[in-house]
């Protein structure tokens, strides 16, 4: 069983009934959130990248909750530096947790903290948990090895950025859900900054079109993969 809820922006928490799994929490000076950072109980933290609205509020979590922080090298070892637990990792790798297994993807995109360090690689993430697969893109253009994290793996949520400017636009994130071929997909990074405004329900529409299943999460939302 897993539970997935929808803090917002690219900000996920997955639950099995044992762990409860936190991706990218930007909470505190995001205006969509629906959620505080003390009420975010995650035992691990996974980071696709180091952008502040991406790493967003690891530390106070992290430190609350001795949650451990998993990321790529660069930025594991700036969150140990802070004195976070971490797991370092790197794009392709994969390592069985707790909850379970979790491997880093490549993305196109950036990576670098509040004071403009470099933080490595950015990261798309593949998720093995409550018997269930999911793909959080992490902030990516689209790329044709997309069809690839497909073949090799039956995704059964696709958690895709649709906002454009910084990552995909709609048009974008529906070929890549068309080469994943998810059992669902689920548009994330829209709407928190005037630059990223889009609407969700056509990317919804325009999924459902090529017969894969889709669903616009409200901010706060959960529901059961």
């Amino acid at each position: 069983m897993l539970k997935l809820k929808y803090i917002s922006h690219s900000a996920f928490l997955l639950k099995d009934g044992k762990n409860e799994v936190a991706i990218d929490p930007f909470i505190k000076g995001n205006p969509t959130a629906t959620v505080k950072v003390e009420d975010v109980k995650a035992n691990f933290i996974v980071l696709t990248h180091a952008h502040p609205d991406h790493f967003g509020d690891t530390k106070p979590i992290a430190l609350a909750n001795k949650s451990l922080v998993i990321a790529v090298n660069e930025l594991a070892n700036y969150c140990a530096e802070i004195g976070l637990e971490a797991h370092n990792m790197h794009i392709g790798g994969s390592y069985n947790f707790d909850f379970g297994k979790l491997k880093f993807t490549q993305a196109f995109h950036g990576s670098s903290n509040a004071e403009g360090d470099y933080m490595g690689d950015p990261a798309g993430v593949i998720l093995n948990m409550g018997g269930k697969v999911v793909y959080h893109c992490g902030d990516t253009g689209i790329f044709g090895d997309m069809k690839l994290i497909g073949q090799m793996n039956k995704i059964d949520v696709m958690l895709v950025p649709i906002g454009g400017n910084f990552t995909m636009d709609i048009d974008d994130a529906v070929a890549a859900v068309k080469m994943v071929n998810p059992k669902l997909a689920i548009p994330m990074h829209y709407n928190t900054f005037p630059v990223i405004e889009t609407d969700p329900g056509e990317f919804v529409d325009k999924v459902k079109q090529s017969g894969i299943d889709a669903k616009v999460m409200e901010y706060g939302a959960e529901v059961q993969v």
